[in-house]
């Protein structure tokens, strides 16, 4: 009552009116007591809409499209026949309008093999052994730890604990050669693939600087591509000066 800034009486009602559409509400009395949907109940499929059938189909054929992997096509087939004969047509006269793939139109190639040996060796908890080209271009031996890939804006990316830095680390795919899934195994760590996207995801406020940055007016498009519009102002010459963090 407190979260939505209603009556208690409205959230007594509320669940009346959810015990009665046919979702079982059960209470618990005591000090630890209170109200909750049985364990044992789901939503029933029919809830899931022929749009949002369409919509999950576009996400598995973006993701299929790197992947290659025939679980997922299996996947694709069976959400794919939850649709009735006369709803796939319907969507087909009414044409497509999102495409979502993860494959760059050019460069930025990744070997589908080297992403499915990943993921093997992830699950398996096979160490991985390859060489890595740093930003500097700087190439180097890795031995690494594999937690979980993750595909990033533009690129797909092996989170993974690093044994040269004693470390959790990033390696983007693209720098990545001669790679080599050992038979070694390693005791898996305490830390999750969602755990470390949610640690590196977090800006660490207190660790960013003030910068002011001037742009030719030829980097236009750019330049609104990467900041905000409230980060941009024209200057008199017609350069761009963006204040960021």
């Amino acid at each position: 009552a407190d979260l939505f800034e209603v009556s208690l009486r409205t959230i007594y009602r509320d669940l009346e009116t959810i015990n009665s559409a046919g979702i079982p509400i059960i209470s618990y009395s005591g000090a630890n007591g209170g109200y909750e949907i049985m364990d044992q109940y789901h939503i029933d499929r029919q809830i899931v809409t022929l749009e949002d059938l369409h919509s999950i189909l576009n996400a598995l054929k973006g993701i299929q499209s790197s992947l290659d992997d025939p679980d997922l096509a299996e996947l694709i087939a069976k959400v794919g026949a939850l649709m009735t004969k006369s709803e796939q047509s319907r969507l087909e006269n009414s044409g497509e309008t999102l495409l979502f793939d993860t494959n760059l139109w050019r460069g930025g190639h990744v070997d589908r093999t080297m992403i499915a040996e990943l993921r093997q060796a992830a699950r398996d908890r096979f160490v991985v052994l390859f060489k890595y080209t740093n930003s500097e271009g700087m190439g180097e031996p890795r031995t690494v730890e594999p937690i979980g890939l993750a595909w990033k804006g533009y690129a797909w990316y092996l989170y993974a604990y690093c044994r040269l830095r004693n470390d959790y680390r990033t390696f983007r795919l693209s720098r990545m050669k001669e790679l080599l899934v050992s038979d070694e195994r390693f005791i898996r760590r305490d830390m999750s693939l969602e755990d470390l996207d949610a640690r590196w995801g977090k800006q660490d406020t207190d660790n960013q600087i003030r910068m002011v940055l001037r742009f030719h007016p030829r980097a236009k498009v750019k330049v609104e591509e990467y900041f905000p519009p409230e980060e941009i102002t024209i200057a008199e010459d017609g350069y761009f000066i963006v204040r960021t963090e």
